[in-house]
């Protein structure tokens, strides 16, 4: 294997918890991500020639996750939203492990950010990339991103209060 292909690959797994992290504050379920992010991966693989040298490796593997996010989106349509995700129901008989209900309320009131809002908070306060990073990843201006962060900060603390 060549090294620049290894250095990739090397890339690309030391990225896989952010990658999972973000598609599932995109998706919202677990298994979704999960799915998201191999195609991100697959595709980040198979484009691999497009990737200037120099480019950042995480921002442009967030873009493609983006782009493939909103390819899924496109595809499916609007799904209808579960009022609980699968997950909180796995432990309900299991006395010793008490129900993460701040963690569940946290990802019910991200999964009901608007989609621009949504990406711009997990992209910025869960992932904690810069403004310009993030606005380049979204294509947008770095205005635009801040009044999107604003805003769902600002629905996220009416949502959690």
């Amino acid at each position: 294997m060549p090294a620049p292909e290894a250095d990739l690959r090397a890339g690309l797994i030391a990225l896989l918890p952010r990658l999972r992290r973000f598609a599932r504050a995109l998706c919202g379920n677990t298994h979704d991500a999960d799915d998201l992010v191999q195609v991100a991966v697959e595709r980040a693989l198979t484009h691999a020639a497009q990737l200037r040298p120099d480019s950042q490796l995480a921002g442009w593997t967030f873009g493609i996750l983006r782009n493939a996010w909103i390819d899924e989106q496109r595809a499916r349509g609007r799904r209808t939203r579960l009022f609980a995700a699968a997950e909180s129901g796995e432990n309900v008989a299991d006395p010793a492990h008490p129900p993460p209900s701040e963690l569940l309320a946290v990802q019910a009131a991200l999964a009901r950010l608007p989609d621009e809002q949504r990406l711009a908070v997990a992209l910025v306060l869960i992932e904690g990339l810069s403004y310009k990073e993030a606005a380049h990843i979204m294509q947008v201006p770095i205005g635009t991103l801040t009044s999107r962060l604003a805003r769902g900060r600002e629905t996220l603390k009416e949502l959690l209060a």
